[in-house]
């Protein structure tokens, strides 16, 4: 066996890995999530207890869906951000592909009435209560809810969609990696249903994620995959 198609394979064997253990830790969240939800959501929106105790099991649900599994990959791999598009380069290109992807979303916002004022991550419920808290302790929860519901979120997609394309190389427009984060992306923000505007919600939420994994495949710079989670995506 030569040493390129044996390394070719011990990439594919690693990446398989990878993706394994990005799948497990986000589906296990997922689980719990599922099973305890409901309790989730009443404790955090119980005013009588702590902003900061109602925030931890929000908080722990959400890193561990989008941010453990790619942490743990990146350093078992010892690999860069940059090696994930966090790089100067095409980053303007980057950003208005993304936002040109975005376009669907806040077209189907407007005409569904769900266009609420520009603030980054209002859409996770506990936004509002946290700024509302004193200096410094809005400053550093805010922060890490962009860290983890932007950032993280955001790379959750790149890391995953650049693993997939690993093993099945995009061809032209069909790219399986921005399928499958397009999919996840749908199921995961529970867009399913048969009445219009969920599955007008679902087209646009694909168009979304699918395109902007198109732009990080023909820019290699993946600022505007993590801009939309500050400006469109729980911003509007």
């Amino acid at each position: 066996m030569s040493y390129t198609k044996k390394r070719g394979i011990d990439l594919n064997h690693s990446t398989k890995k990878d993706i394994t253990i990005i799948s497990f830790c986000s589906m296990i969240s997922a689980v719990i999530y599922l099973v305890f939800g409901n309790s989730i959501m009443d404790f955090g929106k119980n005013a009588d207890i702590s902003i900061i105790l109602r925030f931890l099991p929000v908080l722990a649900i959400q890193f561990g869906m989008s941010c453990l599994g790619i942490l743990i990959v990146l350093l078992k791999n010892k690999e860069k951000l940059s090696d994930y598009g966090i790089r100067r380069k095409n980053t303007v290109q980057s950003i208005i592909g993304c936002l040109l992807c975005s376009i669907p979303t806040v077209v189907f916002l407007f005409f569904n009435n769900e266009l609420h004022g520009f603030l980054p991550f209002q859409g996770m419920f506990l936004t509002k209560d946290i700024l509302n808290l004193s200096i410094p302790f809005n400053i550093i929860l805010y922060l890490i809810v962009a860290l983890v519901w932007g950032i993280g979120e955001g790379l959750f997609y790149v890391v995953l969609s650049k693993k997939i394309n690993i093993l099945k190389q995009p061809k032209g427009l069909f790219n399986i990696g921005a399928l499958v984060c397009a999919l996840v992306s749908v199921l995961i923000h529970g867009m399913i249903g048969f009445d219009l505007a969920t599955i007008l919600e679902a087209v646009a939420t694909f168009i979304l994620m699918y395109g902007s994994i198109l732009v990080l495949e023909k820019t290699n710079n993946s600022f505007g995959n993590i801009i939309i989670f500050f400006v469109i995506w729980n911003a509007l």
